[in-house]
């Protein structure tokens, strides 16, 4: 009678060895994976609004970047009359919350909110103002012959700039831009809303003029908001002249 032969040590040692040697390899193949993902950039999301709303002397539109029923910024537009019967109109924005921010630049005794170009990035190691920054001047002499007037500012009389706009949801810091139309006639300043946009994740750079991230497909989420109107964007009561 034959009788199956039983497996040696040394094969029996070769079949754990083996087997400890997948184990090792699935492991190590696991572990790579992990750090790959881990190593994959973020992809952001951008909210982008469409819009056409008219900011005329003596009003202030209220802008709500995100959509949550909060103001993030004013858009204020005033106009004065001087001791001399001339006039001053001014445009200016500036945060509405705590620690938001609008990118700008400072000279003696005057902040400017800078006019950005398209494709600059707006992000953590932007220089942001701590207050209300002016966009654009416009003063004209009085007498008996007045006409005399001066266009001032970083947003005298430009089309398709971009404020830079950095504000917090959930206390994270977002980034986002607003693309306005100024001109100075009249004698007053009138500037055009045309766009706004922030990204999603806390932290991440956006640049001005870009409406879709890398997640995103066809993304306006209609004309000035997800409800489709304007309810998020407020224009406020009309200012008195010096306010």
């Amino acid at each position: 009678m034959t009788f199956p032969s039983r497996p040696t040590r040394k094969s029996s040692r070769l079949s754990d060895f083996d087997r400890r040697l997948n184990m090792y390899a699935l492991a190590a193949t696991a572990a790579g994976v992990g750090a790959l993902a881990l190593a994959q950039p973020v992809e952001g999301k951008i909210i982008y609004a469409k819009t056409n709303k008219s900011i005329g002397p003596r009003t202030t539109l209220h802008l709500d970047l995100n959509h949550d029923g909060i103001k993030d910024f004013d858009l204020k537009d005033t106009l004065t009359t001087t001791t001399a019967s001339g006039k001053f109109a001014a445009l200016s924005a500036g945060p509405d919350q705590k620690q938001n921010a609008v990118w700008g630049h400072t000279v003696p005794f005057r902040a400017y909110a800078s006019a950005l170009s398209a494709n600059v990035e707006v992000g953590p190691k932007g220089q942001f103002l701590p207050a209300v920054g002016l966009m654009a001047a416009y003063s004209v002499s009085g007498g008996r012959r007045p006409g005399n007037f001066s266009c001032t500012g970083p947003w005298g009389n430009v089309t398709k700039r971009y404020l830079g706009l950095k504000f917090m949801i959930g206390g994270a810091e977002h980034f986002g831009w607003a693309r306005l139309n100024v001109s100075c006639n009249g004698p007053a300043v009138n500037a055009r809303l045309t766009g706004y946009a922030y990204e999603t994740v806390p932290n991440q750079s956006i640049l001005t003029g870009k409406e879709k991230g890398p997640d995103d497909a066809d993304n306006p989420i209609s004309a000035e908001g997800p409800s489709g109107t304007l309810g998020r964007l407020t224009l406020g009561a009309a200012l008195r002249p010096g306010k």
